[in-house]
């Protein structure tokens, strides 16, 4: 099984367009200890020919640019792309998808119920793409059972429910209901060796737990140091918590919860927040990290299980 990190940064990107916070001024003006990444995404292969990608943000053609695996190789008109799941119907990780509304087939798109009920109201993406390529849409069970996909023989996925809140167009915004927000367990059933992605995390649930427990790799929610960094840096009122992020830092963090697991699980942060200080590779945030064996993802990063 072989994972490509497209994007590592949370909504809005690294630099993020209309941000002129400490991070994003010294990656615009080069700063050695920067660098850009674009908004969260994976792909996921089983031959490195035929590609998932687990959720599709704004920036997908840029990310696509810069992996030639996932650029037509043959054919006027082809794609190694062969479908997207959705972990929750989030704009940055669901806005890709018109971006590929000139597939030649229908897309096929997992996810949900629930994220399926948002992108058929609230944000109808799945609608405009019946206009264009059209969608097949696959079910993600939140029971427990694996699913398969065709396109990725001897890996088996599991999707776990996560805490979190769905998008403010969700009908589900003041109650969020089982299935809005998922974290995934890809499982390579020759080697029994698993990687969990889960960029979003309110909370550690006891399922949650046990699935960091038994992974080998894990790619976490790495939105934010502090629960109140938007505030002390002027940028929103919001807290971290509040909008469904787990910051790393302090009593029940993130950092707490990775230390807790195997020593040899292979523990990495994505869907980094462009306010997050561990941007910043020369930063004492970065610093404690390193110490705990904690890394923090950027575009391109490989992971082969």
């Amino acid at each position: 099984m072989l994972i490509r990190v497209l994007g590592a940064a949370a909504g809005g990107g690294f630099p993020q367009w209309n941000c002129n916070c400490a991070n994003c001024h010294a990656v615009r003006h080069g700063s050695p200890h920067f660098k850009p990444r674009t908004q969260s995404s994976i792909a996921v292969s089983a031959d490195g020919l035929r590609w998932i990608l687990c959720n599709a943000s704004p920036d997908l053609h840029r990310q696509i640019d810069a992996h030639p695996a996932l650029q037509p190789h043959h054919d006027i008109r082809q794609t190694p792309i062969v479908g997207v799941i959705l972990v929750d119907g989030q704009i940055d990780h669901a806005t890709g998808l018109l971006l590929l509304r000139e597939n030649p087939l229908p897309l096929e798109v997992w996810t949900t119920d629930a994220v399926r009920e948002d992108l058929t109201t609230g944000l109808p993406f799945l609608n405009v793409l019946t206009h264009y390529c059209g969608v097949q849409w696959q079910r993600i069970n939140t029971d427990g059972v694996p699913l398969t996909v065709p396109a990725l023989p001897g890996i088996r996925i599991t999707a776990i429910p996560v805490d979190g809140k769905p998008g403010p167009y969700s009908p589900h915004r003041q109650n969020p209901i089982l299935g809005d927000n998922i974290a995934l367990s890809f499982t390579d059933e020759q080697s029994n060796r698993s990687v969990l992605y889960a960029p979003g995390l309110g909370a550690i649930t006891p399922a949650m737990r046990q699935a960091l427990r038994t992974a080998d790799c894990v790619m976490v929610d790495g939105t934010f140091w502090t629960n109140d960094e938007m505030i002390t840096q002027k940028v929103s009122t919001k807290r971290a918590r509040e909008i469904g992020h787990l910051p790393q830092s302090g009593e029940g963090g993130m950092i707490e919860v990775l230390s807790e697991l195997p020593k040899a699980t292979r523990r990495i942060l994505i869907h980094i927040n462009n306010t997050n200080p561990i941007l910043n590779e020369a930063s004492l945030e970065r610093a404690q990290l390193n110490r705990e064996s904690i890394e923090v993802a950027y575009d391109g990063m490989e992971i082969q299980v």
